[in-house]
């Protein structure tokens, strides 16, 4: 009796692994476009920089064009000058530069500390339900119009730092030996230190952003090894993280540098924008690059005026130029430091 099972397959019919069972055509290379990509973006990056650089070479040269009548006249004594008269033609820019180094000194002077410890809060104390409503109010405070700023500090913290520490602080040193020139001045609140205070107000957002940025970036597991050891808060920050985090921290402080030194309407409000300088008292009205171009540039006829105040552009240029060398001088001899440390 025949089987009704079929026959056993013989295995030589069976395709062989990986032969090609269909009839459709292969699939089509796409053309490689990574390496044209590639050099195109290469090219868009080094044109921004190179425009940046030719920008900042246009700026420099045109400083230099517009302010070479004064450079020409007054040479290197406009610096040491303190006169200030467009009727006679005399210009020093002695009072414009110590009113822009004094109030921008003080301004890191206060916000330096209050950012970090702003920065050191939101990192390392503050609950975890506080750090992001906290950490948006304070980046809020950079959107604030510099404008808005300057009037609060002529019609609001003016007349509070006039009544409730200048006064104070001139009668309580009233006869004492420099004390006493240091707070002197009439009582009106506005002044070097209510500018420097202003513009403190106005960095710390900037300079407290940064930190906090940076003090994050820190990896935990270097911060817990560190907690594990018996470290304290302020141990684990000035032994682990600032050191880590150090060219983060002066890029942060060198920003909110910058933004004071350029600051311009909030200071115009504050300063007193006397082109005088009667003595070093915190509380003298003086005036400040920024400030003295914003309120004469308009009206400055062309001739020496013009190019006086357009030599005050070129010192304030050079004086941006200078803080920026020092901090990457500075960012150097500590990595050098570390070198020899290692």
């Amino acid at each position: 009796m025949s089987s009704t099972f079929p026959a056993a397959a013989n295995p030589l019919d069976l395709p062989a692994e990986g032969a090609r069972t269909s009839t459709s055509p292969p699939p089509v290379r796409k053309p490689r476009t990574g390496a044209i990509a590639d050099r195109l973006f290469g090219l868009a990056a080094k044109g921004a920089a190179l425009l940046t650089l030719a920008m900042l070479i246009g700026i420099l040269l045109s400083l230099l064009a517009g302010a070479w009548p004064a450079i020409a006249k007054f040479g290197l004594g406009f610096l040491t000058s303190s006169v200030w008269d467009p009727v006679q033609n005399e210009y020093g820019g002695l009072v414009m530069i110590y009113g822009t180094l004094a109030t921008s000194l003080i301004a890191l002077i206060i916000a330096v500390p209050v950012s970090f410890g702003i920065a050191l809060f939101l990192t390392e104390m503050s609950p975890a339900w506080l750090k992001r409503p906290l950490g948006t109010a304070i980046e809020l405070l950079a959107a604030v119009p510099s404008i808005v700023y300057g009037m609060w500090g002529l019609l609001v913290f003016g007349p509070i730092l006039s009544t409730y520490v200048q006064q104070p602080l001139q009668r309580l040193f009233d006869g004492v030996p420099y004390l006493g020139a240091l707070v002197s001045g009439p009582p009106v609140g506005i002044g070097i230190l209510s500018a420097g205070i202003i513009l403190a107000i106005m960095i710390i957002p900037f300079i407290a952003s940064v930190m906090r940025d940076v003090f994050e970036v820190t990896p935990p597991l270097l911060k817990e090894s560190a907690y594990g050891l018996g470290s304290t808060t302020w141990e684990v920050v000035s032994k682990v993280v600032l050191p880590y985090t150090k060219a983060g921290v002066i890029g942060g402080i060198m920003l909110g540098l910058g933004r004071a030194l350029g600051e311009t309407m909030a200071v115009t409000f504050v300063i007193g924008n006397t082109n005088q300088l009667n003595s070093l008292s915190m509380f003298e009205a003086a005036n400040s690059i920024t400030s003295v171009l914003a309120n004469e540039f308009a009206e400055a006829g062309a001739g020496l005026h013009q190019a006086s105040l357009m030599y005050l552009g070129l010192v304030l240029f050079f004086i941006t130029f200078v803080v920026l060398s020092l901090s990457k001088l500075l960012l150097q001899q500590m990595q050098k430091s570390e070198g020899k440390k290692s």
